[in-house]
C-alpha cells in the first residue's frame, strides 16, 4: 500500500508508518541462484561475466538483510529473465520460487486508475468532475468537500485528502477486515491536507473513493471489474484481488517477513487480510504479470489513447526528477530517459520496477519492507540497472 520510497518526499514531511530502521547485517542469509525464463537461453559470453542484476539482488540479501529477492527482466527483443536471491522461508531455508507470487501494495492503483480511465473513455466519468457527482455526500471533514475535488485530483494526489494509512497500524492490518467506508471514516476524523489542487501529496484515501466510483457508476464489485476489464483482457494468469477473507497466497510463494517493532526480529506474515489497501493496495500478482501489464499499459491495449496521454501527463514528485500522473509514476534512469511504472508495499513485501517506451521492462519484489532509506535506494537501482543494461 505505502509506496515510501517517496511517501517521504511529501512536502507535509511525515513519514508514515515509522518502520524505516537499520536492519542488522546478520539478518542476512544465503545466497540465492538464478534461474532463467523458458524464452531466454543464456548466450555463452553472457555466461562467462557476472550478471548485474544478480549481483544487485545478491547485495539486497547479503548487505540490507532481506530475506529473498526476485525479478522478471525483459530486453527490447522481449526475452525474458527471472531471478532470485535468498532463500523463501527463514523456517525451513526452502529456495525462493521462481517469479513466485507476491502482495504487490500500490501497484494496485495503476489498476484501478486503469478502469477509471475506461469509465472516462467510454463518457461514464468526468475527470473534471467533482467526486460529489458520483459519491454525493460522501466526501466531508474539517476543509474536506466533495464537490470541491475532482476525479483528476484523486487520480494525481492533488485532493488534499488526509491518508488513512498512516492512522492504521501494522498489526491491526494482518488480522482485521476493513470495508472501504471504514477505511474512510479514519480518514475523515482528520482535516484536509491542503486546498484541492493546490500541490501534491500522496494519499491512499484518493483511490479508496475511485474505486467507489468503480462500483457506483459500474454497479459492479472492484475485483469484477480489473478481472474483466484488465486481467481477463490482457492475460494476467497470476494476477488476483483476494475476496473477502482472503490471507493466504494462492500460487507459490515466498514467504513475507516484517519487523514489528521496527529494529526486532522479522516474523512470518504472509498471512495478512489485505483489506485495508482495497482500491489503493490489496491485489496479489507476480513479477512477469507487473512486466506484462504496464507493457501492455504503454502500448496502447488496455486505454484510448486520449486516455493513455492524459496518464502519462505527471506533476513533479518533490525534486526528485519523478512524476506522479493519473496512477502512473515516470522515473528517470541513469543511461537517459525515463520508465513508467508504480511500485507498492504492504506488511511483508515491496515491488519497484516499470517499463520503458522501447519495450524494456523489470520488475523487482523483496520478502520484507526494507527498514532504512539506503535499502530502497538500492533496490531502485537493481531496477535502474536492469532497464540500463
Amino acid at each position: 500500500m505505502r509506496e515510501q520510497a517517496w511517501q517521504r518526499l511529501r512536502s507535509s514531511g511525515r513519514q508514515q508508518g515509522g518502520r524505516r530502521r537499520a536492519v542488522p547485517a546478520a539478518a542476512a542469509v544465503a545466497i540465492g541462484v538464478m534461474t532463467m525464463g523458458a524464452l531466454a537461453p543464456p548466450a555463452a559470453s553472457a555466461a562467462a561475466r557476472p550478471d548485474t542484476v544478480q549481483q544487485g539482488l545478491n547485495a539486497l540479501v547479503h548487505s540490507d538483510g532481506l530475506p529473498a529477492a526476485l525479478a522478471s527482466v525483459k530486453d527490447r527483443e522481449g526475452r525474458t529473465r527471472t531471478y532470485t536471491a535468498g532463500v523463501g522461508d527463514l523456517a525451513t531455508g526452502s529456495k525462493v520460487p521462481r517469479d513466485g507470487q507476491v502482495r504487490i501494495g500500490s501497484n494496485t492503483k495503476t489498476f484501478t486508475a486503469v478502469v477509471v480511465l475506461q469509465l472516462v473513455g467510454e463518457g461514464k466519468v468526468g475527470l473534471e468532475e467533482p467526486v460529489d457527482t458520483y459519491l454525493p455526500g460522501l466526501v466531508h471533514g474539517e476543509g474536506i468537500d466533495g464537490r470541491r475535488i475532482t476525479v483528476r485530483q484523486l487520480l494525481q494526489h492533488t485532493s488534499g485528502l488526509p491518508d488513512y494509512e498512516g492512522y492504521v497500524e501494522d498489526a491491526t492490518i494482518q488480522h482485521r477486515y476493513f470495508e472501504p467506508r471504514d477505511l474512510l471514516d479514519i480518514a475523515f476524523q482528520h482535516k484536509a491536507d491542503f486546498a484541492p489542487g493546490a500541490k501534491f501529496e500522496y494519499s491512499s484515501t484518493n483511490y479508496v473513493l475511485a474505486g467507489l466510483i468503480i462500483q457506483k457508476v459500474t454497479g459492479r464489485p472492484l475485483a469484477e471489474e480489473i478481472g474483466q476489464r484488465i486481467l481477463q483482457r490482457i492475460g494476467l494468469r497470476h494476477t488476483y484481488f483476494p475476496a473477502p477473507g482472503d490471507r493466504s497466497i494462492r500460487e507459490p510463494h515466498p514467504e513475507g517477513y516484517h519487523r514489528d517493532p521496527a529494529g526486532g526480529p522479522l516474523r512470518d506474515i504472509t498471512e495478512l487480510d489485505p483489506s485495508a489497501g482495497w482500491a489503493a493496495g490489496q491485489m496479489t500478482s507476480t513479477n512477469s504479470d507487473l512486466d506484462q501489464f504496464f507493457t501492455a499499459l504503454l502500448a496502447g491495449r488496455l486505454l484510448p489513447a486520449a486516455q493513455l496521454t492524459q496518464m502519462r501527463t505527471t506533476v513533479p514528485i518533490g525534486d526528485t526528477g519523478a512524476g506522479y500522473g493519473l496512477g502512473l509514476i515516470s522515473r528517470p534512469l541513469s543511461c537517459g530517459g525515463v520508465y513508467w511504472g508504480h511500485g507498492g508495499d504492504i506488511p511483508g513485501y515491496e515491488t519497484r520496477g516499470g517499463v520503458t517506451d522501447d519495450g524494456r521492462a523489470a520488475n523487482i519484489a523483496v520478502t520484507s519492507i526494507p527498514t532504512d532509506e539506503a535499502a530502497t535506494k538500492h533496490l531502485e537501482s537493481v531496477v535502474d540497472t536492469a532497464l540500463c543494461r
